[in-house]
């Protein structure tokens, strides 16, 4: 019996270790303005599981994204949902962005939108609001990293602020 017991301990309380895994909540924005372009170029990155379930949840849809055998219309319902939980302004006042795509890294689906028809001079203030998976998760945290006009500037919006700007 004593035996069984050092066994059990060696071998079994380790792997029991590894059941209260911590799962993290997050998305990460990154934001910067294209002198190029004339634009604001946006990437977002969340986690491929839990877009496939908020859109579930919220729409109905079991999208599959990343699996190979995603929806047809799982687009546009990303687009919808980013739509109702994401929004930018400049200078106070609110601006639609186009929705350009998205591709898989790992784990993660990425996000390309865009505000064009931007000057530079004319860019005074960004305000950001952030609530993406913020109604699936209390505990969901949206990092947004700013690169505009020489400035860098990073900020993490909770459920409670989910709300960020910048000015210049």
């Amino acid at each position: 019996m004593k035996i069984f017991k050092k066994v059990f301990l060696v071998l079994v309380l380790p792997l029991l270790a590894f059941t209260t895994a911590h799962k993290y909540y997050i998305s990460v924005t990154n934001i910067a303005y294209s002198q190029k372009e004339e634009a604001i170029q946006i990437t977002s990155r969340v986690f491929i599981d839990d877009m496939n379930i908020v859109l579930e949840e919220r729409y109905g849809i079991k999208a599959d994204f990343g699996s190979g055998e995603e929806l047809d219309i799982a687009n546009e319902y990303l687009e919808k949902y980013f739509n109702t939980k994401f929004t930018i302004g400049v200078n106070g006042t609110a601006k639609k962005y186009s929705f350009l795509g998205k591709k898989y890294e790992d784990d993660l689906i990425v996000c390309y939108m865009e505000i064009s028809n931007i000057k530079e001079s004319e860019l005074n203030s960004i305000e950001i609001q952030n609530q993406v998976l913020m109604d699936m998760y209390s505990d969901q945290q949206n990092i947004i990293h700013f690169k505009l006009k020489g400035q860098k500037k990073s900020i993490i919006l909770i459920r409670e602020n989910y709300k960020g700007m910048l000015n210049f």
